[in-house]
């Protein structure tokens, strides 16, 4: 020990709050929203309304589409038990023991109960990433090395390469193809909004469709990973036990919801296109729409005169 500290940390390691690459977004997409607030009463009638739910729908969809990109809560799980804290000790702590998994790796999170135990504050968040460019093992040997709490390596190492579980090679494969369908909505995302500004509203929302179809299409790839059975996590005398997270159920319910507004969409155009342009703040005049003149105004002096 090095004044009551373990030597690999000559400073306490604080726990992590949230992901920065989350904060970006969601600071992107508020700038967005606020931008378009400052604007809106520029808006006369019931247009204001509309332009509002359509607007902010649509920024609400998009940044869920990308945030979800960066957290870590796709699968879940907690369990408090006595454990031992570090290794070749036999000293135990009663803490909280969370993993969270997301697409691109895994947090798993240590807190103590309470937090101050031992002389030591026990509130740690690690990260070990598996995405594609990424080195778990690096990341769980680096974990070895710093010195982290015993349940912290424990439950890194059944998500390790060599590890007997062997269900490293399932995570982050589906995490890579459920990332890339994301962009792939992400994109149709886009295309919607554009063909949404345009007189071509039922292309507009077919291809809100196609976004909520390319979401379920990243649930089920990553829903895939439960085709491999996974190891008992046994901390202490309890196990951890993972289950389907925030993350996976705010992407299930986005994308039931661009099905139900293109499908919406799609059928008032067939329906009552009237009410949909009016809606969107497409709705022209008869007489524009037909380019007829409502009436007409003659000078008699040039009738007169025969011109």
């Amino acid at each position: 020990l090095f004044d009551g500290v373990y030597p690999f940390y000559p400073q306490q390691r604080k726990a992590a709050v949230f992901d920065i690459s989350t904060i970006i977004v969601i600071v992107v997409f508020l700038t967005l929203a606020c931008s378009f607030l400052l604007i809106i009463p520029g808006i006369r009638g019931r247009a204001r309304l509309y332009w509002t739910l359509r607007v902010l729908l649509s920024l609400f969809v998009g940044v869920v589409i990308v945030v979800v990109q960066f957290t870590g809560d796709w699968e879940t799980g907690w369990v408090q038990a006595n454990t031992s804290y570090k290794s070749f000790s036999p000293v135990q702590v009663n803490a909280d023991i969370g993993l969270h998994i997301g697409l691109a790796g895994l947090n798993v999170t240590l807190r103590g109960n309470p937090v101050n135990q031992i002389n030591e504050t026990i509130n740690y968040n690690e990260h070990f990433p598996w995405n594609f460019g990424a080195d778990y093992d690096r990341s769980y040997s680096q974990g070895l090395e710093k010195g982290l709490p015993s349940p912290i390596l424990y439950v890194a190492e059944k998500f390790s390469t060599q590890s007997p579980c062997a269900v490293h090679r399932q995570y982050r494969i589906a995490g890579h193809y459920a990332s890339a369908m994301l962009w792939v909505a992400f994109c149709t995302w886009v295309i919607s909004n554009i063909l949404f500004s345009m007189p071509v509203l039922v292309y507009g929302g077919y291809m809100l469709l196609v976004t909520g179809a390319f979401m379920i299409f990243s649930l089920l790839s990553f829903s895939t990973v439960r085709n491999s059975s996974m190891c008992l996590i046994q901390i202490g005398t309890k196990a951890l036990h993972v289950a389907y997270g925030g993350s996976f159920w705010l992407m299930l319910a986005i994308g039931l919801l661009c099905f139900v507004v293109g499908i919406t969409i799609v059928a008032m155009h067939h329906l009552n296109l009237d009410l949909l342009k009016t809606f969107f703040d497409l709705r022209e005049d008869k007489a524009e729409e037909y380019q007829e003149m409502p009436e007409v105004f003659v000078n008699p002096h040039f009738v007169n005169k025969g011109l």
